[in-house]
């Protein structure tokens, strides 16, 4: 199955409503049953574009689709009796010569895709799984850290208040989507519920930034103290606070690791690291007394 309804149809994602109708015709012609019998792939061809132009011809459909931004995304929201709902193959292809005639022909009888999906009818007396639905999650890099146990609230189509305890797995990051099955709208006459499917962004945080698994911090030292050598202590993500050495001799933008102390990997084991990222802070103002010992530290070649 393509991937994407307009490249279905051999269109571009802006094509006019016409411009739809006639691709789909042209294609609808050289792929429809009646003119290839017993070819299984012109027959798969013929569903997949009458699948798209049942989306695409539609306004409504065509603006939910572009919504959600791929296709398999909203196959997951909406079953084939949703897509098909109101499509009427003999009103589109009315005028096209080269068909046995519209009411002898056997794919546009009472329901033309019955062939191909099973001779099952898309009618209220079968059951249906219900609707998938998205919920965007914003979370904090600690909760990234450490996993978190987030409740969650939204209403369905009709107004309906659901509230779900759901888990967010360590080392999860933005872009992930986590699915909860059964959690989405009901299904129709006796069909299973949909899915829920959580669309997760982690925040921005004030100290720490995130790359993959690893995590930087910025600590600022002093000359001296970049010459010299020293200790200082730096922040965690599991919130303790550790002692490292800064070697003599440091340079601006050096980095120290802290091996293990980065994110989780996600669903496997074993962390990332964290780094330390040091800045060597030159003053904006000296004392004199400042600048008569840098003066002398200048004599002597530093």
């Amino acid at each position: 199955m393509a991937e994407d309804y307009y490249k279905t149809l051999g269109i571009d994602k802006n094509a006019s409503s016409d411009a739809i109708k006639k691709a789909y015709r042209k294609l609808a012609l050289k792929y429809h049953p009646d003119k290839n019998p017993g070819n299984k792939g012109a027959e798969e061809n013929f569903k997949e574009i009458s699948e798209a132009y049942a989306v695409l011809g539609d306004t409504e459909k065509r603006k939910q689709y572009d919504s959600f931004g791929s296709q398999e995304a909203f196959n997951r929201s909406f079953s084939q009796e949703d897509i098909f709902r109101g499509f009427d193959l003999n009103e589109i292809l009315k005028g096209l010569g080269g068909f046995r005639g519209q009411r002898q022909s056997s794919y546009t009888n009472a329901d033309p895709f019955s062939q191909f999906f099973r001779n099952q009818q898309y009618n209220q007396a079968v059951p249906r799984k219900g609707r998938g639905l998205e919920y965007n999650l914003s979370i904090s890099l600690e909760e990234v850290y450490s996993g978190a146990e987030k409740r969650i609230s939204f209403k369905t189509d009709d107004g309906e208040l659901n509230e779900i305890t759901m888990k967010i797995p360590k080392g999860i990051d933005t872009g992930r989507k986590l699915r909860l099955t059964g959690k989405g709208l009901p299904g129709l006459n006796g069909g299973p519920p949909g899915d829920l499917f959580i669309d997760i962004t982690v925040a921005p945080h004030p100290i720490f930034t995130r790359d993959g698994d690893d995590v930087y911090i910025l600590k600022t030292i002093t000359f001296s103290q970049a010459v010299l050598g020293t200790s200082i202590d730096v922040n965690t993500l599991g919130g303790e606070t550790k002692r490292i050495k800064i070697p003599a001799n440091t340079q601006d933008n050096t980095r120290i690791r802290m091996k293990g102390f980065g994110i989780p990997h996600f669903k496997k084991s074993g962390r990332g690291n964290e780094y330390v990222r040091i800045t060597v802070d030159i003053p904006k103002k000296l004392t004199k007394k400042q600048r008569d010992i840098v003066k002398q530290l200048s004599e002597e070649g530093l």
